[in-house]
């Protein structure tokens, strides 16, 4: 008896943990039409790295989500690239019963929403307007339900290149882990703004500082390291990664690598960037001519090494999620309709294919494990 205890505990552990873990990928997409399917979430299997639909939402153009920090919300941007308008969208999941409610929407007070971001207190969310370009933050209720606008900033600066960035284009806003800042990535003036977030305001958000990036850059996403110690900014016009050492709202520059490799000089399209947990590799996607996925080494002092590249295996990957396990990686193709899962190496960072799933003009993908 006692001989097979062992096996016996293994058995109920394993079993606790395939009945009670489940991972979730959540999927927008440009539909274009409030009446068709634009929102969806399939399951994860972990252990073979495939994709199955549980559920979908119609409303227009999810192009970008992000979820509360206990995943019990959704928050989309809606009514993007739709002239005159925006929006940012509030939807419940329960991961047990699968399913999937509208809340309720409010206006983006701005054109084209493109980026939104929940603090991690998940009391409040931030949406960045790209033609009409802006911030707002949004208090949210208890109930998931996003509450009017609170704060708003518009902004007007355009950069060296006039035929791209007549004026500013905010293209990403992200909290600092400990949600005491917020920086907001201008692709249009060529800038970093900062924020003081202060939770004890009822308009929480200080302009504190900008930093500049280089000239022509046009910075898009960004993104912390596990350790709070650095950050990352891809430039979608230069190709480029720009390493920060991070401390209390400041960046100091300390690498500035290309994404792409030397054969291409011009017609760079970089979209996303994102770390592994456990903070030993970062990629960046490209779109354009190359449809690949970089792929770096982090080195101890933050800095970067590339390792390689990866065909993204579609056309036009705007986003890219890893899972928290940073055992796969999962890349949406819009102008090929294809998600695409893909294996990490743990120990080289190199990917392998492990499935695909057709979605119409997938955009954006988040993932989350309960």
């Amino acid at each position: 008896m006692n001989s097979k205890s062992p096996l016996i505990t293994l058995i109920l552990v394993f079993l606790s943990y395939t009945g009670y873990s489940q991972t979730y990928a959540f999927f927008g997409s440009f539909n274009h039409n409030k009446n068709k399917e634009g929102l969806y979430i399939y399951e994860l299997d972990t252990i073979k790295g495939s994709l199955k639909k549980v559920t979908v939402a119609k409303i227009k153009n999810p192009s970008y989500l992000t979820l509360s920090p206990d995943g019990n919300f959704i928050y989309a941007c809606t009514d993007t690239k739709t002239p005159n308008t925006g929006s940012v969208s509030s939807f419940a999941f329960n991961p047990a019963k699968k399913t999937l409610t509208f809340l309720n929407s409010q206006s983006s007070s701005g054109e084209n929403p493109v980026y939104c971001d929940t603090h991690p207190l998940g009391k409040w969310l931030i949406n960045g307007n790209y033609t009409e370009s802006g911030i707002s933050l949004y208090p949210l209720g208890n109930d998931g339900f996003i509450e009017p606008t609170t704060q708003h900033f518009d902004y007007f600066e355009g950069s060296i290149n006039p035929n791209r960035r007549k004026n500013s284009h905010i293209h990403s806003t992200v909290f600092s882990p400990d949600g005491q800042y917020l920086f907001a990535s201008d692709l249009g003036s060529d800038k970093i703004r900062c924020f003081e977030f202060d939770t004890l305001r009822k308009q929480p958000l200080i302009e504190t500082n900008i930093i500049k990036t280089t000239p022509g850059s046009g910075p898009r996403h960004f993104t912390f390291h596990p350790n709070g110690k650095h950050a990352y900014c891809i430039g979608e016009l230069s190709g480029t990664v720009t390493v920060y050492e991070y401390s209390s709202g400041n960046l100091k520059t300390t690498q500035e690598i290309a994404t792409h490799n030397d054969s291409l000089t011009e017609g760079f399209e970089s979209s996303d960037i994102h770390i592994t947990p456990n903070g030993k590799f970062l990629y960046t996607t490209n779109r354009g001519s190359e449809n690949n996925i970089a792929i770096f080494s982090v080195q101890e002092n933050g800095t970067l090494k590339i390792i390689g590249y990866q065909s993204t295996l579609g056309k036009h990957p705007r986003t890219f999620a890893i899972d928290p396990s940073g055992k796969f990686i999962i890349v949406t193709n819009v102008n090929s309709s294809l998600a695409v899962v893909f294996s990490i190496n743990q120990i080289t960072g190199q990917l392998t294919k492990t499935s695909e799933t057709s979605i119409e003009h997938v955009s954006c993908v988040k993932i989350k494990t309960y």
